[in-house]
């Protein structure tokens, strides 16, 4: 695997969570917002999932990430994280990108809260019926 660039910058999304990475070669650390991964998210599901492209394209251990991530939880942020690193790495590599796809790492999981209509309790919920 040759790497021409030396940073590579990319941007992942899930619901309304947002990861600004770069991707550069070093020895392996990811952080998130200053702070190592395992700390930043506390589940190691979450850190499992944050780093699942760099271990299926198999190059654990051979980038380190830095990680700048904004809005929605941590779980959200974990998956906007995956979708960046996964996007770096394809745009590293082109050749990652039919295996990267295959896992699903390359779609932005678009699932966002519906919003509260007028009228009712909730975005869907509606006041009980009553016939008296």
């Amino acid at each position: 695997m040759s790497t021409v660039q030396v940073r590579i910058q990319a941007t992942g999304k899930r619901k309304t969570s947002v990861a600004r990475i770069v991707l550069e070669p070093g020895d392996g650390t990811v952080t998130c917002n200053g702070r190592p991964i395992d700390d930043f998210f506390g589940r190691k599901v979450l850190v499992t999932e944050a780093r699942s492209p760099l271990v299926i394209a198999g190059v654990d251990g051979q980038f380190n990430v830095t990680a700048r991530l904004d809005g929605g939880g941590i779980s959200g942020q974990a998956g906007a994280l995956r979708h960046a690193i996964a996007r770096a790495l394809v745009e590293m590599d082109e050749n990652l990108r039919p295996e990267l796809k295959r896992e699903g790492f390359l779609t932005r999981d678009a699932r966002e809260k519906e919003r509260k209509k007028a009228g009712l309790k909730g975005a869907r919920k509606r006041p009980q019926f009553s016939k008296r």
